[in-house]
């Protein structure tokens, strides 16, 4: 798993799956071999989605008193308009959990820098990430379908034929993610948070901070973006979520 978070890895990334997702899922990915673009991925993949783990709006309906009472069933949705709203919130910490049960790579970074397992710090992102309000629904296994359609849409689609995507943050400190090496004034190597928001426009991220981060981020790490929806939160902002590590990274300060 050490060779995930090193920048070797980034450099010359290597195709990544979950495994046994394709194996266990033929039917989904049948249905996005038939699809003529992104949008007609996507909504087979809603679909998809929905059959498999009720999680469109009139399926969180279950008739019983007068009026039907609402059952909530987690959906990757709701993670991902969370981590919109506040990436070190709970949503955000299964998120990264669920980075560091599939690569292995851990956070360093919720609420506030996490720099031993054995501190109250640790304590609240462990107790955020097993929460049992997103765990009813198999929300792993939801996470694990996600990653893959994306990488599939990324390689048909949004990044056919490429290896990398240069993507954007903007931050004012770095608190959140370590500077391991420095290589010049501008250039450094750097540890991201297991999971960190970039965006593919310059200017969202000048938004943000100060200081722009400029990435080559490798396709097998992204595990959203944008555009991989109809219907998303965080369409707005020419959003990707990435997978960390170290990264070599281009800071400008204008």
């Amino acid at each position: 798993m050490g060779y995930l978070t090193d920048v070797a890895f980034n450099d010359q990334p290597l195709p990544l799956h979950v495994a046994g997702v394709r194996e266990m899922n033929p039917s989904l990915f049948e249905m996005l071999g038939q699809a003529c673009d992104l949008t007609e991925a996507g909504e087979a993949f809603g679909c998809y989605m929905n059959a498999l783990f009720g999680i469109d709006a009139e399926q969180r309906i279950r008739s019983g008193e007068a009026g039907g009472r609402r059952r909530f069933r987690s959906s990757f949705l709701d993670l991902i308009k969370g981590w919109g709203f506040d990436s070190n919130g709970a949503e955000g910490a299964v998120l990264k959990g669920w980075v560091e049960s599939r690569f292995g790579i851990f956070p360093t970074f919720h609420k506030q820098p996490l720099k031993q397992i054995v501190s109250p710090a640790w304590t609240t992102y462990v107790e955020e990430k097993m929460s049992s309000r997103f765990h009813n629904n198999a929300i792993t296994v939801q996470l694990d379908l996600l990653y893959e359609f994306c990488q599939w849409a990324l390689a048909h689609f949004a990044a056919a034929g490429s290896t990398h995507v240069t993507l954007y943050r903007g931050v004012n400190d770095f608190d959140e993610h370590q500077i391991v090496q420095r290589l010049d004034k501008r250039h450094v190597v750097m540890r991201l948070n297991n999971l960190t928001s970039f965006s593919s426009d310059r200017s969202v991220a000048d938004c943000f901070g100060d200081t722009i981060l400029t990435v080559r981020v490798p396709v097998p790490k992204i595990l959203f973006f944008n555009r991989l929806l109809a219907a998303n939160p965080l369409k707005g902002e020419g959003e990707y979520l990435v997978i960390g590590g170290a990264y070599r990274v281009a800071a400008s300060y204008f």
